[in-house]
């Protein structure tokens, strides 16, 4: 543990906070893809089959814990909640995230680390995590009505990468043989889609005005 993997653990859960704050406050989930969140919940389902098969530390455990059940309760509302569902924009939300799960799942088969169940499911939620955030800022594209919850939801999610990644320079630096070659393009994959949304969430803020991206 270090201070950046410390602060982009804070700041992924400060996104969920956010997230759920929308939700239960507001009992909204505009602007919100359902597509993305589905997408989270199978990556966090595939990438923590490992607790039942070692235990690293009550951190890691109770993040775990945190992440899987946010993300299955976050999907639950926007499908089911009688009054969250009626702010959900489907017909918006129309990318069609399925078709990125197949590819994710054969480059796991392809590219991992040890060709074991647990091993290519990790590899798997890398590959789709990376990725999962593409419905949710083409929803945010095609609507162009971000508010403050909405806008800040997707910084935070980004910049928990973006802190990932200076962890892992830290770690490369500071740690003996620490090369993961997966998760480090995987993560600036991800960060790198964050990109055109970080510099125009910049703008609005130094203009102090609202946030919209280009259509």
């Amino acid at each position: 543990m270090n201070i950046f993997r410390l602060a982009g653990d804070m700041t992924h859960l400060a996104s969920v906070l956010v997230l759920l704050l929308k939700i239960h406050t507001i009992k909204s989930c505009a602007g919100i893809s359902l597509k993305t969140q589905e997408l989270y919940a199978l990556v966090f389902a595939s990438r923590y089959l490992d607790m039942f098969t070692s235990y690293v530390s009550f951190y890691n455990t109770v993040m775990k814990l945190i992440f899987l059940g946010s993300s299955f309760s976050i999907v639950w509302y926007m499908r089911h909640h009688k009054l969250v569902r009626r702010s959900y924009d489907k017909d918006h939300d129309t990318f069609r995230h399925f078709f990125i799960v197949l590819p994710c799942l054969i480059l796991a088969l392809l590219i991992h680390e040890k060709f074991t169940f647990i091993e290519v499911m990790w590899a798997f939620s890398l590959y789709l995590e990376a990725v999962a955030i593409l419905p949710q800022l083409v929803l945010l594209q095609r609507t162009r009505n971000i508010d403050n919850l909405t806008g800040q939801y997707v910084f935070l999610l980004g910049a928990y990468r973006a802190l990932y990644i200076l962890n892992w320079v830290y770690r490369f630096f500071t740690e003996p043989h620490y090369v993961h070659w997966i998760t480090w393009i995987s993560g600036l994959v991800q960060t790198l889609l964050y990109a055109d949304f970080f510099y125009y969430y910049f703008q609005s803020w130094k203009n102090n005005m609202k946030l919209e991206l280009p259509a």
